[in-house]
Formats: C-alpha cells, sequence, structure tokens
C-alpha cells in the first residue's frame, strides 16, 4: 500500500498533468519556462522524485506536442529544451529509449531542413542529435541511417549562424569516430560541403576531413576537385585549412592527381583580369578598381601550396618538377594582373633554384643573365619591376626541366 506522503505526490502528478494536456500554448509556454528553470541539470532520479516516478508520462507528453508541432514553430525552442533536460539527465537512458521511440531522430533532422524554422531552433535541434550520439556506436549509427549526415551537411552549409555551423561540425566530427560503418559516408557529406558560398562551413569541413583522415585512410579522388576548388576563396583561414589538409593527403594514394592539378592551376586560360563594377556597366567610359579573377587567386594560393609541400619532401618536390612546375611557376611570376600570383611563385621558384641545379640552369636560361641575377639578388620584390615584355615573356616561357632531366640521364 502506499503512504499517505506517496498518495499525495501522485495527486500533484495527476493535477500537473491535467493542467498541461487542458493548456493552450500560452499556458503551455509558462509551464515549459518554469519546467526548465526548476529542473535544467537534473539527474534521472531527481527527475523521477520530481514527478513522484512518473517522468516518462510528462516526457510522452512533451513528444507527442513536439511530433505535431515541430512543422510550424509552436514554443519549439522551449520544448526542444525541456526534451534536452530528460535526454541529458544522468543515469537516464530509459529517457533516450523512449524517445527513439517515437521517432525521435528523424523529427530532429526534419527541423534542419524547415526553411521557415529559426536558427536557433535548429541549433537546439542539432544539440539533441549530440546527446543521442553521445549515448554510443549504435545511436551514431541511428542518426547516420536516418540520412542524418546528408541533414547535418546541408545545414552546415547552409546555416547563417556561426554558433550552429560549429555545433553541426562538433556533431558530424563525433558521428565520424567510433563508427566505422558509417565513417566513409561522414567523410564524404564534409567533402559536399566545400563548394559551398559559407567560408565559415568551409573551414569547419576542412578542419574536420584533416582530423579525420588518419582513421579514413586513403582519400577517395572525388576529393581532388572540391580541395583545389576552395583554392579561390579570398578567405585567409580558408585556404589555410585547404593548405593543412592538403599536407595531411600528401601521404595517400590522391597525391599525385592532387599536385597535377596544382601545377595545372598555375596556368588559368588567359582571360581579363578583372570584373567590372556596376558603375562601370553603368558608363563604359568610367573605370572602377578591379578586382582579381577567381582563377588569379586561385593561381597565387596553388603557388603558395606548392612551395609548402615542396619544402616539406624533396620527393615531393621532385614530382613538381616532373610535372613542369617551373614552367608554371615562370607563368604565374609574370601575372601582373596579380601581384599576390607574383608574389608566391617567385618564393617558391626561389626554393626550386636553390635546391636542383638543374631548375638553376633551366631558368637562367629562360630569363637571360640581367634578369635571372635580380631574382636571385630579390625574389620577393623583382618581379614589381618587370616591364610588360618581360612579364611576356615569362607569361609564354618554354621551359622545360623534365625534358632537360631525361636528356641529362641518357
Amino acid at each position: 500500500m502506499t503512504s499517505v506522503k506517496e498518495q499525495e505526490a501522485i495527486r500533484k502528478l495527476m493535477i500537473f498533468l491535467q493542467e498541461w494536456d487542458s493548456a493552450h500554448k500560452v499556458a503551455r509556454s509558462c509551464i515549459l519556462d518554469n519546467f526548465i528553470k526548476s529542473n535544467d541539470g537534473k539527474t534521472e532520479p531527481e527527475l523521477e522524485l520530481e514527478f513522484s516516478q512518473g517522468a516518462s508520462l510528462f516526457l510522452a507528453r512533451l513528444t507527442a506536442w513536439l511530433r505535431m508541432t515541430y512543422t510550424y514553430s509552436t514554443c519549439l525552442n522551449r520544448l526542444l529544451k525541456s526534451v534536452g533536460i530528460f535526454l541529458s539527465a544522468a543515469s537516464g537512458r530509459r529517457y533516450l529509449t523512449e524517445f527513439l521511440e517515437i521517432g525521435g531522430v528523424s523529427i530532429l533532422l526534419e527541423i534542419l531542413g524547415l526553411n521557415h524554422l529559426k536558427e536557433e531552433d535548429k541549433r537546439e535541434s542539432v544539440k539533441l542529435l549530440q546527446l543521442v550520439a553521445d549515448a554510443g556506436r549504435k545511436y551514431k549509427e541511428l542518426i547516420c541511417e536516418s540520412y542524418g549526415v546528408r541533414s547535418l551537411a546541408e545545414f552546415l552549409a547552409t546555416s547563417k549562424s556561426a554558433e550552429a555551423q560549429e555545433d553541426a561540425q562538433v556533431l558530424l566530427d563525433s558521428l565520424g569516430r567510433g563508427n566505422p560503418k558509417y565513417q566513409n559516408q561522414v567523410y564524404k557529406g564534409l567533402i559536399a560541403v566545400l563548394p559551398c558560398a559559407s567560408p565559415r562551413a568551409q573551414q569547419l569541413a576542412l578542419q574536420t576531413l584533416r582530423v579525420m583522415q588518419d582513421t579514413v585512410g586513403d582519400a577517395p579522388s572525388v576529393l581532388v576537385e572540391p580541395v583545389l576548388g576552395v583554392l579561390c576563396s579570398v578567405h585567409l583561414e580558408v585556404q589555410y585549412e585547404a593548405i593543412q589538409l592538403l599536407k595531411a593527403l600528401m601521404a595517400h594514394e590522391v597525391r599525385p592527381a592532387l599536385l597535377k592539378g596544382l601545377v595545372a592551376l598555375l596556368t588559368p586560360p588567359r582571360k581579363k583580369a578583372f570584373t567590372f563594377c556596376s558603375k562601370t556597366a553603368k558608363d563604359p567610359t568610367a573605370l572602377c578598381l578591379r578586382e582579381p579573377m577567381l582563377v588569379y587567386i586561385q593561381q597565387a594560393a596553388a603557388a603558395k601550396v606548392i612551395g609548402v609541400l615542396a619544402k616539406e619532401s624533396a620527393e615531393v618536390a621532385e614530382e613538381l618538377i616532373h610535372l613542369e612546375v617551373v614552367h608554371g611557376l615562370m607563368v604565374a611570376v609574370g601575372n601582373l594582373d596579380y601581384v599576390a600570383s607574383q608574389r608566391h611563385a617567385s618564393i617558391s621558384l626561389e626554393y626550386f633554384v636553390h635546391t636542383f641545379p638543374i631548375v638553376e640552369e633551366c631558368v637562367k636560361k629562360a630569363l637571360g643573365h640581367t634578369l635571372f641575377q635580380r631574382f636571385m639578388d630579390s625574389p620577393e620584390t623583382w618581379y614589381t619591376k618587370l616591364d610588360p615584355v618581360q612579364a611576356e615573356e615569362l607569361a609564354s616561357n618554354t621551359a622545360d626541366v623534365p625534358r632537360d632531366i631525361a636528356r641529362m640521364q641518357s
């Protein structure tokens, strides 16, 4: 038999549940506010004590209302936070089970794809998914089986909130760890983020790809184009992360394709190096400040990366030489339309000249004695004194170190 005290506690619980059942939106919102204020951080035993061993009855009501109303944002943020109190409760695994049984993961993932919902609601949804993933491998698999990787990757790429993007990145990173069945799916999902328009998303995706690289092993060839593509970003933090990932990828089978792609970026199609602003479009006689084309930003970044990779590995440097990197670097040095290309290409070219005598001989022959001496004396500034004729000669140079090497070896 129950004691008088227990009967009173049960009576209070029933009154509370009846109050919830009969309440409308405003009243329920107040109930949720009070619940969050009073119960945040509580353990499962503490919640059960609060609800007279009937906490699951309230959770069932919360999840039922969530299932009915999440598409039109009725108290959605408060509702998600309330569910989060149950899912985060220490020793509260049964709450998680109850939430999953009503399709909780699918609801949370669908919230991420609803454009009319607020970013803060979507962020709260990601936090709950993180609580699910933290419960162990089978729960990570459940998220992935529910097309969670695709939903999270799309959210990372399109979210306007830096905090929400970071939460999505942390969750994707979590899904890629201790989850061998789906780690390649997570890896490819992150690759799919790279062409997006958000620099922050690109940066976070690149960071996570680099961290995952050791566990994934060989990178797929589909990675090559997106990684080289982000080199056209005007954001230095994105280029930095791309360089770090490229360094990590040099130990994998995708290296030849990446090096070939980098060298190709040094010689973009010869188009106008700027676009006109709207003022110019209206009045062709009014020149506006010119903006470097994306291909020139990419060219400069490729020249920089090539120098970094060559300095880290003599083997990589030799492979680049055989891919005619010297010719490409000289083309970039001759690009008067974009000084960053000239600077990075000149610095990288200096390394090859100092390290490989055959390259020194080839470059000296292509530049001529006077120009070569200027280059050797001041590799970081000599290009600023190039006249258009000299720049054109560099851009159309026929330096062929691989052919010279082959001639010497024969």
